[in-house]
């Protein structure tokens, strides 16, 4: 009988050691894995928390190409990419925590809503600086200062929704004009579909109530995000550029499109600001708020 039991106990210890793992998507000018960009925070996760398995997903062949994709890669084209990788990484069979940071954010949710049923199962989703209402403005452009960005913007405030310059700027899908919405909802190929702003995907409400916690961070004194409410998924009333309104002010949650209303009053939606610019968090924040919370 003592034997049967420290067998047991064994096994408890055994499972309960092995961390759920960590999935990272980057953002706009940033890359999964140099030491300057997610490279860092993926060794800080793997040195806070012994023993996790952390993948810091690569958009392409190469870590030049998974920074260029995030400006050029159509992003459903990225979506089926990673729900593809996804599906087959042997290390995340128990389910995983994802992090999105900035545009990663409204992408990762996306895979959450095309194909959390054939994934494994996402625990929480949290999402640094996404903009999941999308942007009206490009103030700056990320770690890329230079021409390109100019040029992004005068394309963007051209026609982003010609359906060229949706497939060929990653910004575009989700560049959200509040004083033509209708063209918006019509001809957005990304943003208003993942927000059923169109029509109604019941599998998008359902694959991502399925998540323990949707984690959204808003970064107060934002200077790239516009508007930096997008964060906690509000934005502009519709037919103008001046008043903000919240989620639960918005079309989005009181027609419950998305399940956000079902999910916030089942306490699965936490609102969290931090007092700075974007993506900047000290590491003590993040253990306090993120890591202790919801990944340790």
């Amino acid at each position: 009988m003592k034997t049967i039991i420290i067998f047991f106990l064994f096994i408890l210890k055994s499972i309960q050691a092995e961390p759920l793992p960590i999935v990272l998507w980057h953002g706009m000018g940033d890359t999964c894995c140099y030491s300057f960009s997610l490279g860092a925070f993926k060794a800080f996760l793997e040195d806070q928390i012994p023993g996790v398995y952390v993948n810091s997903l690569m958009i392409g062949d190469s870590i030049i190409e998974d920074m260029e994709n995030g400006f050029f890669l159509y992003p459903n084209k990225q979506v089926d990419y990673v729900c593809d990788k996804l599906s087959k990484d042997q290390h995340l069979h128990q389910g995983f925590n994802a992090i999105g940071f900035s545009q990663g954010s409204q992408f990762f949710r996306a895979v959450i809503q095309r194909c959390g049923d054939k994934i494994p199962a996402v625990k929480n989703f949290i999402s640094l600086g996404g903009q999941h209402q999308g942007v009206y403005g490009l103030p700056h452009c990320g770690a890329l200062q230079h021409q390109t960005c100019d040029y992004i913007r005068k394309l963007l405030n051209y026609g982003a929704y010609y359906s060229w310059l949706q497939k060929s700027f990653v910004q575009a899908t989700y560049w959200h004009d509040p004083l033509n919405e209708e063209e918006y909802k019509k001809y957005s190929e990304f943003l208003s579909d993942i927000n059923n702003e169109a029509t109604i995907n019941q599998k998008y409400i359902d694959n991502l109530n399925r998540i323990e916690h949707f984690v959204m961070v808003k970064f107060d004194n934002d200077t790239i995000v516009q508007p930096k409410e997008t964060e906690w998924f509000g934005f502009y009333a519709p037919g103008q550029a001046k008043k903000l309104i919240t989620l639960q002010e918005s079309d989005l949650y009181l027609n419950d499109r998305l399940g956000l209303q079902k999910m916030d009053n089942a306490g699965k939606l936490v609102f969290l600001s931090v007092p700075g610019d974007h993506l900047k968090f000290s590491e003590d924040w993040f253990l306090e708020n993120i890591l202790t919370p919801y990944l340790a």
